[in-house]
């Protein structure tokens, strides 16, 4: 239940001649390498299972249908890789934003936006909004990223995979984009967009888990659900489905647990610092 550090707005944000860079995308070579590896092993991960059915007949049989069908999959696996690999490359390349700098200094005052082979400068004048976008999910950070909001188009700036700026604080950023851009009339918000949409029942909880995280016997935990509006699910699995059919096990609802469990952990911090009642302050007197 505990977030990741923020990083440092030192990392991410550098000084320049006329004001300053946000750095994004830290290296083109890491980058681009993986996008590449990506592009390369999900194609082949995916398609293992058909490959491995394909070939197993095929070699305890030798038959040629088997064969051929082996050898069709494997060239369509080949052809994916080859197209995934140069649509994310081309995308890489040509829509990834390395670094935004942010020339406020300047006369007049200029944003400049550089991608991986070339870069553009537009007057500040033109940038309306910019939006810090922070996506989380159970109190975990997941990403976090830059629109600029401009009059004819929206620029969206995501960090690397495992950049500095994927760690960097939201508040914080969205406060330091508000001092440097305000005094230029361009406003800054930022927005949270919080997972709801868990896959049932793969990624919903547990009793035991639910109860773990609400520090709660496993007894109350259905009674505790109802109370605080906890959605439940009742289903079955495969496993047990031939051999014990009448097995059922009970899921609960990540996004509201996740928050009952920060509202049940608020309140017993209230309770722990609340001083003692009359009742407790009588008691003690008549000691």
């Amino acid at each position: 239940m505990e977030t990741r550090r923020p990083g440092s707005l030192a990392e991410v944000v550098l000084p320049v001649t006329a004001g300053w860079r946000l750095l994004f995308v830290p290296s083109r070579a890491r980058e681009l390498a993986t996008t590449l590896g990506g592009s390369i092993m999900v194609p082949p991960v995916v398609a293992a299972p058909l490959l491995l059915a394909a070939l197993v007949p095929a070699v305890l049989s030798g038959n040629s249908f088997f064969w051929g069908c082996f050898w069709v999959l494997l060239a369509l696996t080949v052809v994916a890789v080859i197209v995934l690999t140069v649509a994310m490359m081309y995308v890489t390349v040509s829509l990834k934003v390395r670094w935004v700098e942010l020339r406020t200094l300047g006369t007049p005052a200029q944003v400049v936006i550089a991608r991986f082979l070339r870069s553009s400068t537009m007057a500040m004048a033109d940038l309306h909004r910019v939006v810090v976008i922070e996506r989380l999910s159970l109190g975990q950070r997941q990403s976090i990223k830059v629109v600029l909001h401009t009059g004819s188009e929206t620029v969206e700036c995501e960090p690397a995979t495992f950049a500095p700026f994927s760690r960097v604080d939201a508040q914080a950023l969205t406060g330091w984009l508000t001092e440097q851009l305000g005094q230029l009339q361009v406003a800054v918000e930022r927005q949270t967009e919080v997972k709801r949409d868990f896959l049932r029942p793969d990624e919903w909880w547990t009793r035991s888990y639910t109860a773990e995280l609400w520090r709660v016997p496993v007894g109350e935990v259905d009674d505790m659900a109802a109370q605080r509006g906890v959605e439940i699910y009742q289903y079955t699995p495969r496993a047990a489905a031939m051999s014990n059919p009448g097995t059922s096990v009970t899921v609960y609802d990540p996004g509201r647990a996740y928050d009952v469990a920060e509202e049940l952990r608020a309140e017993r911090a209230a309770d722990s610092t609340a001083g003692p009642g009359p009742a407790e302050d009588d008691a003690t007197d008549s000691r």
